[in-house]
């Protein structure tokens, strides 16, 4: 498998100085295309962080990350939206829809920065909530629409530039056990189909479902295993 993203060394630190922080402490680790890895710890254990770094939504402060070989750290911020509208396709806990929008509108929103015309971003946000079985729901607004299906419109708008990446944060946090289950078939169909998933969860039970599950607690790697075996670190 060849390698999609790569940190070496990699560092967040808050506060510098004498009460500093390193929220990440110099952290090595690499992700193959087609992973499903799960990063799980507790409150305060540093998967937030990565998160964030791995999402290009923040950069470190030492070490490097390459993403397709691309060194990503030095990035502005407009290169790295650049990057995360192209390569990483988000799914918060929260869901993160535009409350005054439809659900076919907030699957269009990445589609409209990537310049797609009209009628090319309808057809493409359509075949994406027909995906996720809510092509009933096209002009429902999420106020109108139950915790399941929000995070269903999630996936969808995360699928809507076919970008290689899937970051899911906490993704059933906020479902009812029934939704989650779905919310979680839907990431296993994504990973077949060849898509790198990359779940960030406390819950052990959501990590086991993945390939790989790499442990934080106090912003470095304590347990690292792929398919229950343990990988040296």
């Amino acid at each position: 498998m060849s390698k999609l993203i790569k940190l070496i060394e990699v560092s967040k630190i808050y506060n510098r100085g004498e009460n500093e922080v390193r929220a990440i402490n110099n952290v090595s680790l690499e992700i193959n295309k087609g992973d499903f890895i799960a990063i799980v710890g507790s409150s305060g254990s540093g998967k937030s962080t990565m998160m964030n770094i791995l999402g290009c939504l923040d950069v470190p402060d030492e070490g490097k990350y390459l993403l397709d070989e691309k060194d990503v750290s030095t990035l502005d911020e407009n290169e790295l939206s650049s990057i995360r509208n192209k390569k990483i396709g988000f799914i918060f806990q929260g869901f993160n829809l535009i409350t005054s929008l439809t659900a076919l509108e907030n699957v269009e929103l990445p589609l409209i920065y990537r310049g797609k015309g009209k009628k090319e971003r309808e057809e493409m946000a359509l075949s994406m909530l027909k995906r996720v079985g809510l092509e009933n729901r096209l002009s429902h607004k999420p106020s109108e629409m139950s915790g399941g299906q929000q995070q269903r419109v999630a996936i969808a708008r995360a699928l809507a530039t076919a970008p290689p990446i899937i970051l899911a944060d906490e993704p059933t946090g906020n479902l009812d056990s029934k939704s989650g289950e779905e919310v979680i078939k839907i990431l296993k169909e994504l990973h077949k189909e060849g898509k790198t998933i990359i779940l960030i969860t406390h819950d052990d039970d959501i990590a086991n479902i993945a390939e790989r599950v790499v442990r934080f607690s106090d912003g470095i790697i304590i347990e690292n295993y792929f398919n229950k075996e343990k990988i040296i670190v």
